[in-house]
């Protein structure tokens, strides 16, 4: 899909390289090294001891270290540290964090409009109040520092300077969709059994709004992370998951699950017609 810039170019990354990053090579050893964390707990270790939580929490934050350990390699310390300077970068508008902390709440309080417009009832509402959501938030958003400082701190920028944005978005969207696969055969998450391919839907099109949030915000890891972390813990406020699920393979999911992928894709599209074009 062909981007349009919205004004001028955007600067976002002063110490980006001058040379093409191994994003690649980011991709490839961020799976081998989660996926060989993961898989052990999924097939052979009781999830909840304390050596398959410290094994799937190593796979969580493989992806910032795999990618401090590169920008460290092909570009050096100063770069790394640069790169972790990243997830403290705080000062941005106001409207910034609500975008970050009400998108997912907006989509499925539609979702529930919808719902109930087209099927005539009301979808299942979850059952935690704001205040728990929002101590959840804020307790799990240093934790999203594990995925994002890999996903849109050293991948996305490197991407867009290649592709745009748009397209960039839409890359990691999909290898990031894929990342999670173990998710879906680890019993007793909220994911087991559910149909991985709509999820994946849910995913891309996140992953262009999480890209049109970092485009706004001069490139800060520190609001992706706080958005990363609000869906997590708002996505239940009209839960998708659907009872009994068995096959991470099937297109058979809840309505609830259809829907919010629906509307996510309407707000995706606007922002990836309306995504700057590509870093200076």
């Amino acid at each position: 899909m062909t981007s349009q810039a919205s004004g001028s170019e955007l600067a976002l990354d002063p110490t980006a390289p001058k040379v093409a990053a191994p994003v690649g090579i980011f991709f490839l050893l961020t799976f081998l090294v989660t996926w060989a964390c993961w898989i052990p707990v999924v097939r052979r270790l009781r999830p909840g001891t304390p050596a398959s939580s410290a094994l799937w929490l190593l796979g969580v934050f493989a992806p910032s270290l795999v990618a401090l350990a590169l920008t460290a390699w092909y570009e050096g310390t100063s770069s790394a540290k640069a790169l972790l300077g990243r997830i403290v970068q705080w000062k941005v508008g106001g409207r910034w964090y609500l975008f970050a902390l009400s998108y997912m709440v907006v989509i499925k309080l539609a979702v529930a409009v919808v719902h109930r417009l087209a099927l005539g009832s009301w979808p299942r509402f979850g059952h935690e109040g704001p205040a728990v959501i929002l101590i959840a938030i804020l307790v799990s958003t240093p934790v999203q520092a594990g995925e994002e400082m890999g996903w849109r701190g050293y991948a996305l920028p490197r991407l867009a300077k290649r592709m745009g944005f748009a397209r960039a978005s839409l890359l990691i969207g999909v290898v990031w969709a894929g990342w999670h696969l173990p998710q879906f055969f680890l019993r007793g998450a909220d994911t087991y059994g559910q149909s991985f391919p709509i999820w994946s839907l849910e995913v891309i099109a996140m992953s262009v709004a999480i890209t049109w949030l970092y485009t706004h915000t001069n490139g800060s890891v520190l609001l992706p992370m706080l958005m990363h972390s609000a869906i997590n813990n708002t996505k239940d406020i009209v839960p998708s998951g659907a009872a009994n699920a068995t096959n991470a393979f099937s297109v058979h999911a809840s309505s609830v699950l259809y829907l919010t992928a629906g509307l996510l894709w309407i707000t995706a599209a606007y922002f990836l017609i309306r995504m700057p074009n590509r870093t200076k």
